[in-house]
């Protein structure tokens, strides 16, 4: 399988408790993503997840 064409520009990103950022995934909607936010928040981990298209950076 060959994802090299695959237009993924949504990222799920995770903060942990001291601040580091991890990328959880590449998505194709903004709805998608949105999903796995939802998921991963509703099982109660400490961490913070949010949605982001490619490109944007968070502060």
């Amino acid at each position: 399988m060959n994802d090299s064409g695959a237009v993924l520009p949504w990222l799920v990103i995770r903060q942990d408790d001291n601040g580091n950022r991890y990328r959880v995934g590449r998505y194709a909607t903004e709805d998608e993503a949105q999903q796995i936010v939802d998921t991963l928040d509703g099982r109660g981990h400490k961490q913070l997840y949010w949605v982001e298209r490619t490109g944007q950076t968070t502060r």
